[in-house]
């Protein structure tokens, strides 16, 4: 039996799923209740959006999933879809959770050994690709079970409606009506640091369930027809599906924008007032924005405005909140500097959803301070995306909020998150030692990540259990507090830290080369590569007052007290990231080991 800590929270559901209730549900009733009203735009051909109603919306969804049970498909069946987020991926995933078919979806990025794997151990009978060269990667996998692959860039959509004309309303809604609460919608396979990856069964009640209890936190951004979302990251990660769904069965809008690489001009013509956004997108637009400030005057009141801005929002969570100094000092700061950056977010911009990883709370604190509400929250695949979320009346930067209702938290004696609720996985596709890994006797879902929860409920992430580093002195470490510091620093791509089993903390940095000439140029010094860059005292010294910076929020013992630069990338391409860009720890202290040794070198 888990020995639970006495830190734990649980919020009672203040709502109710009927058994017949599915993810479409609410979008069915929006539909009825303001057919007219506008839920999604789509990009024309040639400039700007046009506007999809919600009683077209659901026509096309239903078309779409009479065009599914035209080729074959039926209840408990699967289908994959490997595409970049675009509408299609949205109507072709909601027309076959409609029908009870089970969507799979494949990262752009996975290998063909992945793809061979999910597609095997979900029985896929059909696979949705956007290009031909995904398709290929489909084609080249030993994928027996999959009898079809069609692609968006050779008319899948046109072939599927041309299949609808074979079925009828009647017989569409019979089997609509087949499909309830506890029918499975998804299989996310985890894309995992080790090992193959999991299938986690979702089913339509940990959906409707985890929305209900997101609308009870945040009902201004879902129940307002001003909410305008955006979304960009990819649908194969389950936050992105997830907040998708909800912006669905409120009132707001939103749509797709399925080249990052045109972003900011979607955000400029869309103008949203919600956007999901992963920590390193932040740190990103904070980090151009120094850049842009240059040397000299210009750079020096970035920086005033920026601690302006993290003042003024650190004052926040005082009981008098801000001085009358700090409020003058942030308007000015407005004036001058945080206007400008707000502005490449659009003039709607309200509300940014950070996930996928932990937001550095100087960088919350920043973004909050220039005027948006930050929200950050926490959760897993296993979870239906978020678990826990900001307070929207007290949000603490560097917590992840309280527990959604209609789930419980609890931390065992190593400190681990344990979670129940109606947003947790029933399982694992075709793996009931994994479920019977993940679950203890008790019923406990054993998440693998280590925190604390404070007395008004917050929760708060240290990092992983497994990347818990133990130096030879025995001081348990958990490195993420560190990496997200350090990340933060314009000339760092990525930091891992180390130190299992040696006499200190250590790490190893890849600068970012994007930044790299700007960075050079501000500081008054010669463009020269990676290789240059790491030996070059300027850069060095740099690094080691950040450094300085991270190890202030830790003991001695746990501080870095050496590091090496690296003349490497960490990508998902290259094998070192996750596709949800976690960092392949493993793999990397396998491939660097002689680096890692060298920073421990008498």
């Amino acid at each position: 039996m888990t020995r639970l800590m006495t830190q734990s929270r649980t919020t009672k559901a203040e709502y109710t799923i009927d058994q017949n209730e599915t993810i479409l549900t609410a979008l069915r009733e929006r539909a009825r209740r303001r057919p007219n009203e506008v839920v999604m735009e789509r990009r024309r051909e040639v400039g700007g959006w046009y506007a999809v109603s919600a009683k077209r919306f659901v026509a096309e969804i239903d078309d779409i999933a009479r065009g599914l049970l035209g080729l074959g498909l039926k209840q408990g069946d699967t289908l994959a879809i490997m595409s970049s987020t675009r509408p299609e991926w949205t109507l072709i995933d909601l027309a076959a959770l409609s029908i009870g078919v089970i969507v799979v979806p494949i990262y752009e990025s996975d290998s063909v050994s992945q793809i061979e794997w999910i597609c095997k151990d979900s029985n896929v009978r059909i696979a949705i690709c956007d290009t031909h060269a995904r398709a290929q990667l489909i084609e080249h996998a030993n994928t027996p079970t999959v009898g079809r692959i069609m692609t968006f860039e050779s008319g899948a959509v046109r072939t599927i409606l041309e299949a609808a004309t074979s079925i009828n309303e009647d017989t569409l809604h019979a089997v609509q009506a087949e499909v309830d609460v506890d029918s499975i919608a998804t299989v996310i396979y985890t894309s995992g640091t080790t090992g193959v990856p999991k299938g986690v069964i979702l089913t339509h009640r940990n959906f409707v369930g985890t929305t209900k209890a997101i609308a009870q936190v945040v009902p201004h951004i879902l129940y307002s027809t001003q909410t305008r979302f955006l979304l960009f990251l990819p649908l194969a990660h389950v936050l992105a599906r997830f907040v998708q769904l909800a912006v669905l069965s409120g009132r707001g809008v939103f749509s797709h924008s399925p080249d990052t690489k045109n972003l900011l001009a979607d955000i400029e013509s869309f103008q949203p007032s919600l956007l999901l956004l992963v920590p390193r997108v932040l740190e990103k637009i904070y980090n151009a924005a120094e850049a842009k400030a240059g040397k000299g005057t210009k750079r020096k009141l970035f920086r005033w405005a920026a601690q302006a801005a993290i003042d003024y929002s650190k004052a926040m969570e005082t009981t008098f909140g801000p001085t009358v100094a700090q409020r003058r000092k942030r308007t000015w700061a407005d004036r001058i500097v945080l206007s400008k950056i707000r502005r490449l977010l659009g003039p709607n911009i309200k509300y940014v959803v950070s996930g996928g990883a932990p937001l550095s709370p100087t960088l919350g604190h920043f973004f909050r301070g220039m005027g948006l509400t930050v929200y950050e929250g926490w959760g897993l695949s296993e979870s239906t995306g978020p678990i826990s979320l900001s307070d929207p009346r007290n949000p603490i930067m560097g917590s992840v909020g309280q527990v959604l209702l209609g789930n419980t938290i609890t931390l065992n004696d190593e400190g681990e998150i344990l979670v129940k609720g109606v947003s947790i996985t029933p399982g694992y596709m075709n793996n009931p030692e994994a479920s019977a890994e993940a679950f203890d006797e008790d019923g406990w879902f054993h998440t693998g990540d280590i925190g604390h929860i404070d007395r008004r409920g917050n929760l708060y992430i240290t990092g992983r259990k497994k990347d818990i580093i133990v130096t030879a002195g025995g001081k348990n470490v958990a490195p993420a507090g560190l990496e997200e510091s350090l990340v933060t620093h314009p000339l760092v791509s990525h930091v891992i830290v180390v130190g299992d089993q040696k006499p200190f903390i250590g790490a190893l940095i890849t600068l970012d080369r994007e930044m790299l000439a700007t960075w050079l140029a501000n500081h008054g010094l010669e463009n020269m590569d990676v290789t240059q860059a790491a030996q070059h005292p300027r850069v060095i010294a740099s690094l080691d007052k950040a450094i300085a910076r991270a190890n202030k929020s830790v003991s001695k013992a746990e501080s870095i007290r050496k590091f090496r630069i690296i003349n490497a990338e960490f990508t998902v391409d290259n094998g070192y990231l996750t596709p949800s860009m976690k960092l392949k720890r493993a793999d990397v202290a396998r491939d660097f080991a002689d680096e890692i040794e060298a920073l421990y070198a008498k």
